[in-house]
């Protein structure tokens, strides 16, 4: 809460939020000054900000030394940690991530069926005007009875959980602490989403067991942030393990896959198939053999988007707000140690 004896700190917000939540903020937290800026933030605002719910707009360290936390607009932390303010340890970091869980889960079921029905081997006949009906690839087998594995078991992975056991796979998934499979404090943009007791899947796998996982798999599916210690976690070994007809799906972070080992992959048929939709490098370089590839789906970094984004996430700082006002513990802040 603010100091009685001073003047009241500031809210500056800088996230292209509705006047609606702007009013809302104002009602939440009635002790502070709370403002929009959309191209500049006067030096002056900044002296004195307290919290900041950022767009595009942050400080420098200098410019905001009561700075004491940041609702980021992201679900992930490897963007907002590049700016220097970010990475001050006395500086609380929070993530809108929850709100993603329906659209991308949505998107890696529509990737999944894609691969599954050689959807685009069917666009390639259509360009070439043949027919095909006696084409053996477009007799797949339905995604009943297939098996899924998600590497990581956050918000969107459980959604896509949900939805992969409503269709009979069976889901199995990879999570940092195995033995610990419910969510826990988390935000849920949709109520009946998700398995917030982590009841879905069959097995549930240590991290350091995704090669193990990946033998049983027709789809694997990375949903787990970036770290240092997730970079390149899916490598070579992984690729080895898949079957040659199984399918891999990354709407992650493109890095946590270690890249000329997932091209190889494909090249050699170790691997069916791939839906990506990030990559180690973007936008994605024309030079790069993932585009030649005829068993890839390639999409640019789009699977996270949905109309109501903006406000999606004005809601979570709303939430967390009344609980930075409150003095309760905030939704997801960011683990300095595990970088997530």
């Amino acid at each position: 809460m603010p100091d009685v004896e001073s003047k009241p700190p500031r809210i500056v917000v800088t996230a292209p939020v509705s006047d609606a939540l702007m009013d809302q903020y104002r009602a939440i937290a009635p002790g502070y000054r709370v403002d929009r800026f959309k191209d500049e933030v006067p030096n002056s605002v900044w002296g004195d900000a307290e919290v900041l719910f950022a767009g595009s707009l942050y400080p420098a360290p200098e410019q905001a030394p009561r700075l004491r936390w940041i609702q980021t607009m992201s679900a992930g932390f490897d963007g907002p940690l590049r700016r220097p303010v970010a990475q001050l340890n006395d500086i609380t970091l929070t993530s809108v991530s929850g709100i993603h869980a329906t659209a991308i889960a949505e998107f890696c079921l529509g990737m999944m069926l894609a691969l599954n029905l050689k959807i685009p081997a069917m666009l390639d006949l259509k360009r070439e005007k043949k027919w095909g009906r006696d084409d053996e690839r477009f007799r797949p087998a339905p995604l009943r009875g297939q098996t899924v594995g998600i590497v990581g078991y956050g918000s969107i992975g459980r959604e896509l959980a949900r939805l992969c056991a409503a269709l009979g796979m069976t889901v199995l998934a990879a999570k940092r602490d195995a033995m610990k499979p419910e969510a826990g404090d988390v935000f849920t943009l949709h109520e009946g989403t998700g398995d917030p007791a982590g009841d879905i899947p069959a097995r549930l796998y240590p991290g350091q067991a995704v090669t193990t996982m990946a033998r049983e798999c027709d789809f694997l599916v990375v949903t787990v942030p970036l770290t240092d210690a997730t970079r390149h976690t899916i490598d070579a070994r992984v690729f080895e393990a898949m079957k040659p007809t199984a399918y891999f799906i990354n709407i992650a972070r493109g890095s946590i896959a270690d890249e000329p080992a997932l091209i190889a992959a494909l090249q050699a048929g170790d691997i069916a198939g791939a839906a990506l939709d990030v990559f180690s490098a973007e936008p994605l370089p024309a030079d790069n053999l993932l585009w030649t590839l005829p068993n890839v789906i390639i999409s640019p970094h789009v699977s996270g988007g949905f109309p109501e984004y903006a406000e999606a996430a004005g809601k979570v700082f709303a939430e967390n707000l009344r609980r930075y006002v409150e003095r309760k513990p905030l939704l997801n802040v960011l683990d300095r140690t595990r970088g997530y």
